[in-house]
C-alpha cells in the first residue's frame, strides 16, 4: 500500500478552506471554497479536507453517530486493485462498506477502522 494523502474531517468547511488556502498558503490542487471537498499540496504529499456529515453518509453512519464515532482524520491508501485487498483483507479486518465506485470522486473505494476507531480508506483510480 502507498499512503496518498491525510484527510481532515472537519465540521466547518469554508473556514477550515480558507485556513489552509489563506493563511497557510497551501496551493489548492482539488476543491474550492463553495465544495465540501478540497485537497492541498503539501510538501511531498497531500492534505485534504471534507465536510464530516458528508464522509459519514458516505460510509453509511447517521448523526446521532458522530459523538460515537468522533474520528477527525483517516488515511488514505491507494492499491493496486480495491476488489482484490478487500478480498485479502475481508478475514481479518471489519470493513465498513464494500468495494464501490464513487464517480464523482474517480476512484473505486472501500472503507474501515483500525482498532482505535480511526477511518481508513483503500481506493484506486477508475
Amino acid at each position: 500500500m502507498e499512503l496518498t494523502h491525510t484527510r481532515l474531517l472537519v465540521k466547518n468547511y469554508k473556514e477550515c478552506y480558507e485556513f489552509y488556502r489563506e493563511v497557510l498558503k497551501f496551493p489548492c490542487t482539488w476543491g474550492d471554497d463553495s465544495t465540501n471537498y478540497a485537497q492541498f499540496t503539501v510538501g511531498a504529499t497531500q492534505l485534504a479536507i471534507f465536510e464530516k456529515q458528508q464522509m459519514l453518509e458516505d460510509i453509511g453512519e447517521s448523526l446521532p453517530d458522530l459523538e460515537q464515532n468522533m474520528f477527525q482524520a483517516m488515511l488514505i491508501f491507494r492499491v493496486a486493485n480495491v476488489d482484490q485487498k478487500y478480498e485479502e483483507l475481508k478475514s481479518r479486518v471489519h470493513f465498513i462498506n464494500e468495494p464501490h465506485d464513487r464517480i464523482d470522486w474517480g476512484i473505486r473505494v472501500v472503507h474501515f477502522k483500525d482498532p482505535e476507531g480511526n477511518l481508513i480508506e483503500m481506493n484506486h483510480n477508475i
